[in-house]
């Protein structure tokens, strides 16, 4: 006679397999009824960033994007972030070998001298010295298909217009001048930094750093071998500040007051989270110069 009693596990591997079977299930549906309660509660809204930190985001009527909050002295963007950066134009004078300047071929990257950190002044023969606030940016390159892990060994091209709008190299006044321009090769941190001046705003674009990034420092030798070619927009509360406490920026006040993000032709087109992820994140004041940090995400 069989045992009233018995345990489960006397009566076969059939009925086992049936209360294992109900046992999951009861699991599976407190599971979703406790989601349910928690999002019934109402749940909150963060901004990640690969260290876990959050935001509150707000919106900048100045360029009439959804950004993290901006004061004069103070930008928070993206850095943290796993957002791999856009492919912008490098525009009329990248001096990467894919353009002329002067009747000839224009490549400061073949020249000696061209990688360092400080790149206000000429390394060439002049040795002038481009003047306008102080600008340090710290930059860590990442790959934003792997974690934000950095990428170390990779080196950045970096370079960008005077106080006045104008390219070295290139225009007219500074065609014998080749400062504000370098490379820099990222650690094993995937970090790099250059030391130059907040750059000014020219006629029809948005205030713009130009940077592209290549595999080793032994293939950035040309545009052709590049990995991303992209453009920094610099925080517009810190360029209108800059521009109308600066020597040497006055031109810049009404040709950023004819521009917004949005408007743009390089920017206007991208996401908020592309904007957040090229604009870099300053501390400082127009006396004392500025910090700025950004992370470059690249999607290898």
């Amino acid at each position: 006679m069989k045992n009233l009693h018995s345990d489960d596990h006397d009566l076969g591997l059939t009925h086992d397999l049936r209360l294992i079977s109900r046992r999951m299930a009861q699991q599976a549906l407190q599971r979703r009824r406790l989601l349910g309660l928690m999002l019934g509660a109402g749940a909150v809204s963060l901004l990640p960033g690969c260290d876990g930190d959050a935001a509150a985001t707000v919106t900048d009527s100045s360029n009439g994007r959804t950004g993290i909050g901006t004061t004069t002295t103070t930008t928070t963007s993206s850095s943290g972030s796993c957002v791999a950066d856009p492919t912008e134009t490098n525009g009329p004078y990248p001096s990467d070998g894919s353009n002329s300047a002067n009747g000839s071929i224009s490549n400061v990257l073949l020249q000696s001298g061209v990688v360092r950190s400080d790149i206000r002044s000429s390394f060439g023969t002049s040795g002038n010295a481009a003047p306008g606030v102080p600008l340090q940016l710290d930059i860590t390159i990442v790959d934003s298909n792997a974690s934000c892990a950095p990428l170390g060994g990779y080196a950045v091209y970096l370079w960008h217009c005077t106080r006045d709008g104008l390219y070295s190299l290139y225009s007219s006044s500074v065609q014998n001048e080749d400062f504000l321009r370098g490379v820099q090769v990222s650690d094993a941190n995937g970090k790099l930094s250059f030391s130059t001046i907040y750059p000014g705003c020219y006629d029809g674009r948005y205030p713009h750093v130009h940077f592209e990034v290549y595999q080793s420092l032994a293939l950035a030798t040309g545009y052709a071998n590049r990995v991303l070619v992209s453009q920094m927009a610099m925080p517009r509360t810190v360029s209108s500040s800059v521009y109308s406490g600066a020597t040497g920026y006055s031109a810049s006040i009404a040709n950023l007051a004819k521009v917004s993000i949005a408007s743009d032709n390089v920017f206007g087109d991208n996401t908020d989270a592309q904007i957040l992820a090229q604009t870099p994140s300053l501390t400082g004041s127009v006396d004392e110069g500025f910090n700025g940090t950004i992370v470059i995400g690249l999607a290898r």
